[in-house]
């Protein structure tokens, strides 16, 4: 979408945010000669206090702001405003020659200095209910884009709390299959003794308290997709089993001799090294290597900076309550978050920002003084608590 398209488009207002009056000027005369209101800002900040009135259709956004980086704050107005179109200018300081970039009289080659933010090419399109445009994430969505209408395994792997089920069920919603079930199965949380069970199901009479036949986790999926949680935590005596539903396609429940046919995707997801399970002899070589037919790896959130912000104000976004003041990050707040180290990844960021919810009482500013770090495992129980107390 080009410059001209954006404002031709426009029915509302045109925002400017920039510290440089010169900046501001040049790009007002460069602006075609139409009866919209044009309003003027000094900073990001007043940038995203102006768009809460919702009269402005296209923001004008200088990359050098002096209170926010200007990418964080694209992604922030991404989440916030969807309607709102946003150019973002870099006139490599020589803001004399700006006026021509949309064409006016002035042009002299600027066009290339102006970046037009517009949704990105759908292989790199955020995947549903995800939110970051790190190079990594868009890595991760791309991949994820090209293997999700396959029947190829899948093998989701990453830290706790980055987000692997997000990835399973994207897989599930944007392939053929979404239509149907989609059964998650946590290894680790069914015990050891019923896990068999609960997978390939079992026939009345199989044993004491089967009173009646039950179908069975990877049955149920027929048709859909199976996502495997935890698969590091697989006991070794199923794996075998496990192995052998994955390249016959078919189950045997417990106390039975047939075995059923069955259409099922597979997903599997792990924070665990498969590999130095493999070596130490408590996962089966082959089976990695059927479930890692096709690696997705997530990064953690201490690698995903820029994306700390939005993520921030999309939990903030899903805490307001009716009648109370819409939550929103002070700049000081903005700045402890982003200097975390955040061993938890994006839950422990979701689980500060609801903690930050709760102590904000209504204000509707999040402070420094509501941010709160749990304690490292391992470390003093006083290594974190709250971030004002931890700057200070």
């Amino acid at each position: 979408m080009t410059t001209a398209s954006i404002l031709s488009s426009s029915v509302g207002g045109i925002l400017v945010a920039s510290p440089s009056t010169l900046f501001r000027e040049q790009v007002r005369r460069s602006l075609p000669q139409r009866r919209l209101p044009i309003q003027e800002v000094q900073g990001g900040a007043d940038a995203l206090a102006s768009l809460e009135s919702g009269q402005w259709d296209v923001l004008f956004l200088d990359r050098r702001l002096r209170d926010l980086d200007a990418e964080e704050l694209v992604a922030i107005i991404k989440i916030r405003f969807p309607g709102i179109e946003v150019v973002l200018l870099d006139s490599g300081g020589d803001f004399s020659q700006l006026g021509g970039a949309f064409g006016g009289p002035e042009s002299n080659g600027m066009m290339h200095q102006v970046q037009v933010l517009v949704p990105a090419d759908a292989d790199t399109k955020a995947l549903p209910g995800m939110i970051g445009r790190a190079s990594a994430m868009q890595r991760l969505y791309r991949l994820t884009r090209l293997v999700a209408p396959r029947t190829t395994t899948v093998l989701v792997l990453g830290a706790t709390g980055t987000g692997k089920e997000l990835v399973a069920r994207a897989i599930h919603q944007l392939s053929p299959r979404a239509a149907r079930t989609c059964v998650v199965v946590n290894c680790a949380a069914i015990p050891e003794a019923l896990l068999e069970a609960e997978l390939f199901g079992y026939v009345r009479g199989a044993f004491t308290g089967a009173v009646q036949t039950y179908a069975g986790r990877i049955y149920a999926a027929q048709g859909g997709t199976l996502f495997l949680d935890e698969i590091g935590e697989l006991p070794i005596a199923l794996q075998a089993k496990l192995l052998r539903f994955l390249e016959q396609k078919e189950v045997q429940r417990l106390g039975s001799s047939e075995a059923v046919k069955v259409d099922v995707r597979v997903v599997a997801a792990t924070n665990a090294d498969l590999p130095r399970q493999v070596e130490r002899g408590a996962f089966r070589e082959d089976l990695y290597y059927r479930l890692s037919a096709f690696p997705l790896e997530l990064p953690p959130l201490s690698e995903r900076q820029a994306d700390i912000l939005p993520l921030a104000e999309h939990f903030l976004q899903s805490l307001n309550r009716p009648g109370e003041p819409v939550l929103r990050l002070s700049a000081e707040a903005g700045q402890i978050l982003t200097s975390h180290t955040w061993k938890g990844n994006v839950r422990e960021l979701q689980q500060v920002m609801e903690r930050a919810a709760i102590l904000a009482d209504g204000r509707g500013t999040i402070i420094t003084e509501d941010i709160y770090f749990a304690p490292l495992p391992g470390c003093d129980g006083h290594a974190e608590g709250f971030a004002a107390k931890k700057a200070s």
